[in-house]
């Protein structure tokens, strides 16, 4: 876990509720890494958001690219130059 090490002014409160088992495992948690409790839980907290929206971008990436797949499949763009230039090539070689 990485804490973050630049003393950013801490103007925001965040509130919570937990049983006494959660808080009792946080709080050897923070002890174990040599943090505050609060460092800890926000530390922990800011990490696992991190990963979940890059893992929603990577979601709304692939389900965007798959549409762009699905269209390009559908309705396929005429051959370019280039294309055309590498199936005379590629029929050429075979015909050898």
């Amino acid at each position: 876990m990485a804490l973050d090490s630049r003393q950013e002014h801490r103007s925001e409160r965040i509130q919570a509720r937990a049983t006494k088992h959660a808080k009792d495992t946080l709080e050897q948690a923070a002890a174990v890494m040599g943090v505050s409790l609060s460092d800890f839980i926000i530390s922990t907290a800011v990490e696992q958001a991190s990963k979940t929206l890059q893992a929603h971008a990577q979601l709304e990436l692939s389900a965007r690219d798959s549409r762009t797949f699905a269209e390009a499949l559908i309705n396929p763009p005429a051959p370019n130059d280039a294309l055309r230039a590498a199936r005379d090539r590629d029929l050429a070689e075979v015909e050898r």
